[in-house]
Order: structure tokens, then sequence, then C-alpha cells
């Protein structure tokens, strides 16, 4: 599937909750009839499937890119992904969460492209064929993974899926609706603002706007049908500083109706700002080890939020391996904390799928069912500091046997991933926002310290490319804590109240646990709207899924946090200078 459209966002445009689909919808027809179908099949000495799904994404997408006034690429696509989830034993054992259930152990048809047209016949040949090999690859999976459970001793045996009452949410599927030429003209346009500035090495817009949805339909009698658009302009450029240093900076404009994206003076104010920044980074001096308090300012303390703490509330479990080991999946650091106290007393933090709109303006990771076809309800996550939820799939975890309908992505071992939706981080203990900078002065004075730190903008999601995203997770701090993004716009401000921008910077030991030493948050209150996957740091463009998601929060003084130089090595400087531009 493209990487078009956040999956996990829903539009809560309902037509109807009914007990049964309507007849008139050939794909829930075909979905109900194949499943019917396939659980009566008996097969000697093969195990028969206790839970059959489809979900299916009905996408269609528009995309056009551009860089320095011209167009790199365009296209219009319509298409279908199918999964088919197959479960053989029962609810408390069964094929998934195996190193070996995502594995293809049956038959490989040739069935290229999920056809875009609703032909019952050809629907229901396509359904066939994709069960029979997904059915093949869950025996094959279970038989491996009992084999592998012969040599492992377990202390506690979690269920394998959770049952689920089902749901019926049925509502209607747009066709894309945007001006194709007008976007193209102003992609073109928005590029060529970077002619500008020479700083700039190499810069890129890129504009995406899909609509569509994706149907659910499995054997326990959920019916959903739900509609799920996106729209983005996102810019990212890069610059090199003149010891060979890479810098890189992005700008993301996104909304779920293309009609309220912004207009060409805003973006342009921002595609301004980015160049700006990347020419002040070029020249500016590579920072020093730090250890002391860093304050987290405007946007950047909601981005610390989402990066730090919203990863580490969504809980997965190790898969079943031959060794025994746990197979590579990033384990939450607030893991088995439940209880414990992980914020300041004065920090309450909720996650609300439900919530549509913040200050007039629609929330960006609002939905209806999620994409195990659960229906969400209200988490309060944390509250006076003390942890009390997790965001969970269908896949028990310790201590929590059922979802919360916080499965936003694709997953890995026959799970889902779960994710935040609308977060919102309060402090009841607040600092005037204009005199936070003054806290973190007076905490410099009182340490004797030359300099503190202010951070503005985090690379979240990043901007980076995939080899500095494996380079930053190599030289990352061991001890299982997820590495922590790059800061991109980070200043040093001296006792006088000066401030210089700094480059290069990495945090060292920036984990969960560091976010009980902040000593204060803003009165503010700063909206971060961003597109989550599963990849590290949500690297833009990293996974083929997305989940639209929100993050309200303050801006933060941390009392203790440890920066460092990159650690790897520059490219040298290009020999011939950039050709002049010439229109």
């Amino acid at each position: 599937m493209k990487p078009w459209v956040a999956v996990g966002v829903l539009l809560s445009l309902v037509i109807g909750v009914s007990a049964q689909a309507p007849a008139s919808d050939p794909m829930i027809r075909a979905m109900h009839d194949e499943i019917e179908r396939s659980l009566k099949l008996s097969v000697s000495n093969l195990e028969a499937p206790y839970f059959i799904q489809y979900l299916l994404d009905d996408a269609e997408s528009f995309t056009v890119s551009a860089s320095l006034g011209g167009l790199t690429s365009r296209a219009h696509e319509r298409f279908r992904n199918l999964d088919v989830a197959v479960r053989v034993g029962d609810y408390k054992f069964d094929n998934s969460n195996y190193v070996g259930s995502d594995f293809n152990f049956g038959s490989r048809y040739d069935l290229e492209r999920f056809p875009v047209e609703n032909s019952y016949p050809v629907l229901r040949r396509y359904f066939w064929l994709a069960t029979d090999s997904a059915y093949k690859s869950a025996v094959e999976a279970i038989s491996r993974k009992r084999a592998a459970l012969r040599n492992i001793t377990v202390n506690e045996r979690l269920g394998d899926f959770a049952p689920e009452k089902p749901v019926h949410y049925l509502a209607e599927l747009h066709r894309l609706n945007v001006d194709e030429n007008a976007w193209t003209g102003r992609v073109r346009s928005l590029s060529a603002i970077f002619d500008r500035y020479p700083a700039v090495e190499s810069s890129s817009i890129e504009f995406n706007a899909g609509d569509g949805g994706y149907y659910l339909v499995n054997s326990e009698g959920a019916e959903v049908r739900v509609s799920d658009r996106t729209t983005y302009l996102r810019a990212r450029a890069m610059s090199r500083a003149s010891d060979g240093m890479t810098v890189r900076d992005a700008v993301v404009f996104q909304s779920l109706d293309p009609s309220r994206m912004p207009g060409d003076a805003e973006m342009s104010r921002g595609l301004e700002s980015l160049a700006q920044n990347l020419t002040a980074l070029a020249h500016a001096p590579l920072g020093e080890d730090y250890s002391g308090p860093v304050l987290f300012e405007g946007t950047a303390g909601a981005q610390i939020f989402a990066e730090v703490l919203g990863k580490n509330l969504a809980l997965t479990r190790r898969p079943v391996t031959e060794s025994g080991r746990g197979g590579n999946v990033p384990i939450s650091e607030l893991d088995g904390r439940m209880g414990a106290r992980v914020l300041p007393d004065s920090f309450d933090v909720a996650d609300d799928p439900t919530q549509k709109e913040w200050r007039g303006q629609p929330l960006f990771g609002s939905y209806d069912v999620d994409r195990e076809g659960v229906q969400p309800e209200p988490l309060h996550l944390i509250e006076k500091g003390i942890l009390k939820g997790y965001l969970l799939t269908r896949q028990p975890v310790r201590g929590h046997e059922s979802s919360n309908g916080r499965a936003r992505m694709p997953g890995s071992y026959g799970a889902s991933t779960p994710g935040v939706t609308n977060l919102f981080v309060r402090s009841s203990d607040t600092t005037p926002v204009g005199e936070m900078k003054k806290k973190l002065l007076e905490l410099i004075a009182a340490r004797d310290k030359p300099y503190g730190i202010i951070v503005r903008k985090m690379d979240f999601p990043s901007s980076a490319t995939v080899g500095e995203v494996r380079r930053l997770l190599a030289g990352s701090q061991s001890g299982g804590s997820r590495p922590v993004s790059s800061p991109v716009l980070v200043y040093r401000i001296f006792p006088d109240g000066r401030e210089e921008l700094l480059r290069g910077l990495r945090f060292r030991g920036f984990n969960a646990r560091s976010l009980k030493d902040i000593v204060t948050a803003g009165d503010d209150l700063n909206r971060f709207e961003y597109m989550d996957n599963p990849a590290p740091f949500a690297l833009m463009g990293g996974a083929g899924y997305v989940a639209n998601a929100t993050v309200v929060a303050p801006s933060i003084l941390i009392d203790d946090l440890e920066l460092h130089p990159a650690e790897e090595e520059s490219l040298r400087l290009p020999v011939v200078p950039a050709p002049e531009l010439v229109r």
C-alpha cells in the first residue's frame, strides 16, 4: 500500500448503524459469504480456523512533487490492499505471537492487484485464494510454534487473542475531489522559494491528497466501513556546514480536508522559515557536551510527549522463537510500571479519539472504529503523575486481557500496532510561559553553569535519510531504551539572556524516566499534529501505513539531561560549486 494517507484516522460520517450489512454493497456481501463458507470447510488432519477477518483498504490518491520550481513526479492512483487474518487453535493459543507468524508458508497465488471494481464473482474468487494461502500459513505456523515451546519454560501463559463483541458501523466512502492542475501549479511555485537560498543544497516538496477508507468484516460478526482521508504538503531541505556536516529540517502542512489546507501565503512563510533555519544552521557552531537543565519550548514540548511518552504508552509482546529469545520488538519503557509515578504529581494525561474538535478546529487523531473492529473510549492514562493505563490492541499483554480500541497500524507476528490518538497533557502547577526562560537561568546560576539549553524544534517525525537513522540507532544508548530523535533548533542561552544557535547535538540517556524530572510546565498548550508510523523516530515515508495523531501539551523544563556532539563522519564538500540558478 502507498503511504498516501494515515490509515488510522477516521471521519465520523456515519450513514447508518445496522445489524445487517446492506445487500447493495457487494464488497461486504462477498466478505461475509466467503468467511461463512471457509468456516464450514473441513480438511483432514488440519485444524479448522476459529477466526477469519478481511481488512481491505480502499484508496484513491493524487501526488505531485517538485524541486526548485520543476516537477519531479505526478501521479493519480486508485488501489485496494487486502489483509487476511486466519487464526487456527483458539483465543488462548493460536498461530500468532510467533516469530514465523508473518511468513507465507502456503501457495503463492498470482493474484496481482486487488480488483478496483465491485464485481461479486471476482471478489469472491480473490477472497477464496487469499484465504487459502493465509490458512495454509496459519496451520504451519501453529505447528512450528508448538515445537518451539517444547524447549521453553513459560512462567506466565497469556492468551493470544481477545474476543470482542461485533461492531456494526457503516459510513459512506468518498471519491477524491481535488483540483490536480491547481495543486500542481502551487507545488511548482512553492518549490521555487528555495532558489533564493544558495546555502540550501537540496530541497523537495511533496503534495499528497488521499480519500477512501477501509472495510472490515470478521467471523465474529463485525461489519465496518469507514471513511478515511488526509491531505498534506511536506517540504524537506538539506544544507551543509563548512566542516561537511549535514543539517536538515522539514515543515509539514496537513488537513483532513484538502479544502481546509493553509493558503499560499501561510505555506510560503513556512518554507521561507525553513530555508532561513537551514542557512543559520549551516553557519552555526558545533555543539559541545552538556549536562544540565533543558527547556523544551512551544511545539518541542508536545513533540517530546509524543515521542518519549506516547510511544512508551503502547504495549507489545515479544514473540515465541525457536531459541527462546524474544524477537526484534521494541518494548515499552513503561511496561510493568502500572501504579508507579512516571510524571510529576501535577500532571494528568488522557487519550481521546472520540473528541472531534479542540478550540474550534478538527482534531487530527479522531476516529470511531480501530483497525481491529473495536470502538475506542476516552482513556485516563496518567492521573496526578501515576500511570493508570496503556494503549492496547486485541493482543493480550501482561495484566491486560482486552483491547481499548487503539489498534492504529499493522504490526508484526499477527498483532496490530497501538498508538496515540488525541493525547492531552495538562499540569495543574504551571509557570507563565514568558517566565520559563527565567526559571532556566535561575537553575544554571544555582549550578554555576556557563549556559543553559533551549530546544524549540525536534526532528520528529524525522526528516532524515534511512542511512542517517541507521547510524543514529547504531550509536544510541544501550539498556533497552528507545533513542530519542535529534533536536533541530537548539540554542544555548547565557546568563545575560543572549542566545546562540547550535548544530550537531544528540541526546544521551533521554528516556521515559527522564520525564519524572520535569521542574515545571508552562501555562501554554501547544497543538502538534503528525503522521505516526512504526518506523524509528516515525521516519517520514519510513512505513507503508501511518496513523494521524494529535498531541496537546505545554512547554516543559527538565532538570537534568545530557547532550553530546554527533559522532559520525562528515562528507566532503562538493569539489565544484553549485550551478547558478537562472530562470
